[in-house]
């Protein structure tokens, strides 16, 4: 079973008749993805790309079974459509949508304490089991089924890892993109647990960048439970100024710990094959898989 998503999930689309609702669900579809329909409000009872359109996710999980969504909500409305998921009883609920205000997602980080799901995002580009399910912005072409497993939480370099591990002679299990904001659902750490976790994971990419202390949480526990699989790291933002955001809300060095180079050294320290350049991905996961370093 693959993590989060596979050929068996019951996809809806929140926003689903919108523009980019209607513009990734094609691409999603046309990949293969097993969307069961989407979500307007007021336009319940349409269809749309074929599939059907509700007017809540309740009706969704009562008509359809969905079990995940995908939400292409605009920033104000985007935390009620999470909230909106989970008391629907979705599980996997994958957030695209950037600038949904921080103090709306501390209110949606309590609101799902209360139900068992997980959230991925918000501002992230998603989630993709190559072959199964592309719940999510990414190309799926340049991701070719594997067993290594990617977290990152950058889209861009998502992407540029998956095409540096397939030009190794490797594929991708699943990639995981988390989201750059300050305030996420699955952090690197948990999202690190699930592919160590996964029987179809043989070793793991890991991309953060600076700002926050998700990527020493996660290489904490990575050296905790035994280096269990090999693990290749890298962080952006090495030229990055103190103090002034870049690229993601959450990319801001706001102490020593949160530089590149102080995350590169606890990394390191932890058991992970750090790299300096995204360049070096791919042959650094080959070696570490054929044990040369």
């Amino acid at each position: 079973m693959a993590v989060l998503v596979n050929k068996d999930s019951k996809i809806i689309v929140q926003g689903f008749t919108g523009k980019e609702g209607t513009f990734h669900a094609e691409q999603m579809i046309e990949y293969g993805t097993p969307i069961v329909g989407g979500v307007t409000p007021g336009k319940g009872g349409q269809t749309h790309l074929g599939k059907p359109v509700f007017n809540t996710v309740a009706e969704a999980v009562d008509k359809a079974g969905a079990d995940t969504s995908i939400i292409f909500v605009p920033p104000r409305f985007a935390g009620d459509a999470i909230m909106e998921a989970a008391a629907a009883g979705i599980k996997v609920i994958i957030c695209i949508t950037e600038g949904i205000p921080v103090q709306d997602m501390v209110k949606v980080k309590a609101y799902l304490g209360k139900y068992d799901c997980e959230l991925v995002g918000p501002n992230c580009p998603g989630v993709i089991t190559p072959g199964e399910a592309k719940v999510g912005i990414m190309p799926g072409f340049i991701f070719k089924k594997g067993r290594i497993g990617v977290v990152s939480k950058s889209g861009t370099l998502t992407y540029e890892a998956a095409d540096q591990i397939v030009k190794a002679g490797l594929g991708i299990s699943t990639a995981i993109g988390i989201g750059g904001d300050p305030i996420i659902g699955t952090p690197t750490k948990e999202a690190i647990e699930l592919l160590m976790n996964d029987p179809e994971t043989d070793a793991i990419v890991m991309i953060g960048e600076i700002g926050g202390n998700y990527e020493a949480l996660a290489s904490e526990y990575i050296k905790k439970t035994g280096n269990k699989k090999p693990v290749v790291g890298f962080i952006a933002g090495q030229t990055a100024p103190k103090g002034r955001t870049m690229g993601h809300a959450g990319a801001i060095i706001g102490g020593k710990d949160d530089t590149a180079e102080a995350k590169m050294k606890i990394m390191a320290a932890c058991g992970i094959h750090v790299v300096s350049s995204p360049a070096k991905i791919g042959e650094t996961m080959a070696k570490a898989l054929k044990g040369e370093i």
